[in-house]
């Protein structure tokens, strides 16, 4: 072979072997974040490069192979070993968002499993107790009336965001009721908990996902994402209000077999230290324990997006 090839072949190679080193580390160990909102102000700042401790909570191997930042490529089986500790209250969290699991957040831990949870007059209370602000928290909007019913809030009829009613974090061996009252908690809890979920009405089957179309619009921009859903589709969510009638099938079983449903996975209640600006759980519900990738550490590098200066003071600091 020609020197000259031989040698862009070796160089080449070196490369390509130094990329899968740096992926491999970044889907293990290490996990490299930039944050493009303020819901974390003033802990975590708009434009921060964040590194995250990926095996504290139990490193996993690689459940997906493709080309990083597109969703070309496929799942494979992954391995997760032991954890060091259990993510615990006042951790900050970084996590597949359950409504779109190519999306990583970043929001704090407020609440585990068993936790009771409740917002008054915006003040966070778990387990009947008062939770004081993070350090670098802080609200920057007034009060909502207690009387105003948020409809994008979660289950949909829990208040708002700063009157939340009382909820409990499910774990592992809760049973939960099946009626009509519990049915967008228990369609949420049987989705994340892994299970496959249709909904047969006549001749149509329709098909429950967590994959939010209006995620899958503001992270790809295109209208088709919406056609497989219902009404045009067979794709319900969880959280709709207009979902059709018909006979529930869990992993194909009918569910009017059923009297409880049992839990199969821990479940956390994840916020923004920004509170009145922050796209969390009081929107969105439950983060299961396997959708937890690690711990935010610090800031290696920061950005303001506005000026596209870099913010020297933030670089090293510790998140806490």
């Amino acid at each position: 072979m020609n020197p000259k090839i031989s040698k862009i072949v070796e160089e080449i190679r070196s490369l390509f072997i130094l990329v899968v080193i740096v992926l491999t580390l970044k889907v293990t160990i290490f996990e490299l974040y930039i944050v493009p909102t303020g819901s974390m102000e003033n802990t975590i700042m708009t434009g921060d490069f964040l590194a995250g401790n990926r095996f504290v909570y139990g490193m996993r191997t690689p459940e997906w192979i493709g080309i990083p930042y597109t969703d070309l490529g496929f799942y494979i089986p992954s391995l997760k070993f032991p954890s060091f500790k259990e993510p615990k209250r006042g951790d900050v969290i970084i996590f597949k968002f359950p409504r779109d699991i190519k999306q990583k957040y970043v929001k704090r831990c407020v609440a585990g499993p068993g936790d009771l949870l409740q917002i008054i007059d915006k003040t966070l209370f778990i387990n009947g107790q008062p939770q004081v602000l993070p350090e670098n928290g802080k609200f920057v909007m007034s009060q909502l009336s207690k009387s105003f019913l948020q409809e994008d809030i979660f289950l949909g009829n829990l208040g708002n965001k700063d009157h939340f009613k009382a909820l409990k974090m499910p774990q592992i061996g809760d049973e939960i009721k099946i009626s009509p009252e519990n049915a967008k908690l228990l369609l949420h809890v049987m989705l994340l908990d892994g299970h496959q979920l249709e909904l047969v009405n006549g001749s149509k089957t329709y098909t429950f996902t967590m994959t939010s179309p209006d995620e899958l619009y503001r992270r790809k921009g295109k209208l088709e994402v919406f056609k497989p859903y219902f009404p045009e589709g067979n794709l319900l969510v969880p959280w709709s209000d207009n979902i059709p009638k018909g006979n529930l099938l869990i992993d194909g079983k009918s569910i009017n077999n059923m009297e409880f449903y049992t839990v199969e996975n821990d479940y956390y209640w994840a916020m923004g230290d920004n509170r009145d600006d922050s796209l969390d759980s009081r929107y969105w519900g439950f983060v299961p324990r396997s959708h937890i990738i690690g711990e935010a550490l610090f800031s290696y590098f920061s950005l303001d997006l506005n000026t596209w200066i870099p913010r020297f003071n933030r670089i090293g600091t510790i998140i806490q």
